[in-house]
């Protein structure tokens, strides 16, 4: 019996078995199976799109508001920037100087006048002063003190009160009269400032046996002025100085030997106050105060 041929054309073996395709398809092959979509695909790529849209649409309004942020800070900035500028202007411009500022322009350049002038500025080389029936004349300067501590300077009754009110320093010089008969050493204490000194000058004696202590140089007419040679002491209060004065002869006389009537009716004591009250008058003199914070011109 011959074997039956397959429909490929091969010769199939015997004992083979034989499968039936009821759809007809050539036997050996596996059909093809058609991949179909999901039923809720659809609504799974919907809900991922809106998502997405979701995300989009909440990035766009941070991004909005961080635009708003960002433009607010540059506005305050810009208005700050704007104010600053307007004030500084205002600061900076030239204005006519109030009453107040006068007043404290005047008071600053009196009290640093100690320091900006020179020692020569302070002690003039020569300084007028009145004498008896108010006669002008002119002391010489002899020499001027190196600048000292205020302590060292003054008797110990006035040196406490002194140093109780801020003092600062002591400048001191010494002057002889027209004739090179009297010696008269000026002092100037300086005060931290003009409320100082005014303090101080209320608690000063009025005992005109003590106050500045006299500076002799010697191989000169005041190499005799010693403390026991002052005649008379006192004192004058200028801006943030009290201005003192002490007078003797310049033979070497002290105080005891000099009747007190003498002294009275000596030209002695009006030529040292009026030294001192010239020296007073320097430095405290007002200055020329500029009408304007920038000069001349407003």
């Amino acid at each position: 019996m011959k074997a039956r041929r397959s429909t490929s054309g091969l010769p199939r073996a015997e004992g083979e078995a034989t499968r039936s395709n009821p759809l007809g398809a050539p036997a050996g092959r596996r059909p093809r199976v058609r991949a179909w979509p999901a039923a809720n695909s659809r609504r799974r790529t919907a809900a991922k799109e809106r998502a997405e849209l979701e995300a989009l649409q909440q990035g766009v309004r941070y991004r909005r508001l961080f635009v708003l942020l960002v433009g607010f800070i540059v506005a305050v900035s810009a208005v700050v920037v704007l104010l600053g500028t307007v004030g500084l202007f205002s600061e900076t411009r030239s204005r006519p100087l109030t009453p107040a500022e006068q007043n404290r322009y005047k008071q600053e350049e009196i009290a640093r006048r100690w320091q900006a002038w020179p020692a020569t500025g302070v002690f003039p080389e020569e300084v007028k002063y009145f004498g008896l029936d108010r006669a002008q004349q002119y002391a010489r300067r002899v020499g001027i003190a190196p600048e000292s501590d205020c302590r060292a300077a003054v008797d110990a009754a006035v040196a406490g009160i002194l140093e109780s009110h801020g003092c600062v320093s002591m400048l001191r010089a010494t002057y002889t009269d027209q004739t090179a008969t009297f010696v008269i050493t000026v002092g100037v204490a300086v005060l931290k400032d003009e409320e100082s000194r005014v303090s101080a000058t209320e608690q000063l004696t009025q005992d005109d046996r003590v106050g500045v202590l006299p500076v002799a140089f010697p191989g000169t007419v005041t190499e005799r002025f010693g403390s026991d040679q002052r005649q008379r002491t006192g004192w004058v209060g200028a801006g943030p100085y009290v201005v003192f004065s002490t007078a003797g002869y310049a033979d070497g006389r002290t105080r005891a030997a000099v009747p007190p009537e003498e002294i009275l009716h000596s030209e002695l004591w009006p030529a040292a106050k009026s030294v001192g009250n010239q020296i007073a008058y320097f430095l405290a003199d007002p200055p020329k105060v500029p009408p304007c914070t920038q000069g001349n011109v407003c």
